[in-house]
């Protein structure tokens, strides 16, 4: 939905956003070799080239340590593509049964029913976006995430340990 001036313009899109980006200007901040020479200020300002709505857009962060270079690794004990594969079909059959769509479509009637929160893990919630200082749209993104993680797990309701868990793909403004 585009909004300018009095025209408003519809635009129908439903897609999978998947971006990456270096951690800092050089792409060595955190690497063991202590190769980055950035500074804190330098790493902030290249952070802040990414507008905050377009960040409370995207559902989750993650940082990703960087592979060994090594033509053919060891591979790491864990779930295997189908495991992980069928663990998804599962939850998303879970989320269509319960609400009739994927929990990344729900909107704010859907999401009042079917994320709901103990009192206690509300105030938890609320203190939490307070000091991170998140947007309501990032607070209900992170509902849909800790929803998504309680239904991977084959649970009903949310925990404070799914919200944890869900803040943690949070960017934070530090």
């Amino acid at each position: 939905m585009i909004s300018r001036a009095k025209d408003r313009v519809r635009f129908p899109a439903r897609f999978q956003l998947v971006a990456a980006m270096n951690p800092c200007p050089c792409g060595y901040l955190g690497e063991p070799s202590g190769k980055c020479s950035c500074t804190p200020d330098m790493v902030q300002r290249y952070r802040n080239k990414l507008s905050g709505p377009l960040l409370d857009r995207i559902d989750l962060h993650l940082t990703v340590a960087r592979e060994a270079t090594a033509l053919n690794p060891a591979l790491k004990p864990g779930d295997d593509t189908a495991t992980a594969a069928l663990l998804v079909a599962d939850a998303r059959e879970r989320q269509h049964k319960r609400q009739g769509c994927a929990n990344a479509f729900l909107d704010l009637p859907g999401l009042r029913k079917h994320c709901t929160l103990s009192t206690i893990d509300e105030t938890w919630l609320e203190t939490a976006c307070e000091r991170l200082t998140l947007s309501l749209r990032s607070a209900h993104r992170l509902l849909k995430v800790a929803r998504t993680l309680a239904d991977l797990e084959q649970v009903d309701g949310i925990t404070r340990g799914h919200l944890a868990e869900a803040l943690q793909y949070r960017p934070t403004s530090s």
